[in-house]
């Protein structure tokens, strides 16, 4: 696994942005933990995340490239407009998605996303990208999310083509806020 710097990525934006519509398989950080992440449009490398996590049916969370993003690709309601208020931030927020094909097939197994547009130098990257990554904890399903380098799983690392590492992380996963039920959940 090839591990860059935020100096790295701002200097070789063109090559990173190639390696993931590509498809490659990464780690980046966030204003909350390192996540895992592909292009949310290419259905291959959603398949490899789910087979590298071992988490073959559950939903995944995406980082959009702007606001605009979710008011294409969702609905929007009066509880939506107020969660969306607190974006940028620490968040995921659970929407109904009215264009599916704003995601690939298998991010998702209803009508419904859990969108992060955090506060972290990383947006303006996935912006300029101009197009929405999956989003998900760094660890096997049931296992203890990853905060440093050091605590990647061995197994997993082997299967991801690069990481975006800025130091430790001390922070903890996003509040989910799902707006389809008006259930706020801490983790």
């Amino acid at each position: 696994m090839e591990i860059l710097t935020k100096e790295d990525v701002k200097i070789n934006a063109m090559i990173v942005f190639e390696r993931i519509k590509a498809g490659d398989i990464f780690i980046h950080p966030s204003d909350t933990i390192y996540g895992l992440g592909c292009n949310a449009l290419d259905e291959k490398a959603v398949k490899k995340i789910r087979e590298i996590k071992q988490r073959p049916s559950a939903p995944f969370s995406i980082w959009v490239p702007s606001l605009e993003w979710i008011k294409n690709n969702c609905e929007i309601s009066k509880e939506t407009e107020k969660a969306l208020k607190l974006l940028p931030g620490p968040y995921t927020i659970i929407l109904k998605l009215k264009n599916v094909k704003a995601i690939a097939k298998g991010v998702v197994n209803n009508q419904t996303v859990g969108i992060r547009y955090p506060n972290h130098w990383f947006s303006e990257f996935v912006k300029k990208l101009g197009l929405p990554i999956i989003t998900t904890s760094v660890n096997l399903s049931g296992e203890p999310f990853m905060t440093d380098i050091k605590n990647i799983n061995p197994q997993m690392e082997q299967k991801i083509d690069f990481m975006v590492y800025e130091g430790k992380k001390e922070e903890s996963p996003s509040k989910v806020i799902n707006t389809t039920t008006g259930e706020i959940i801490k983790r």
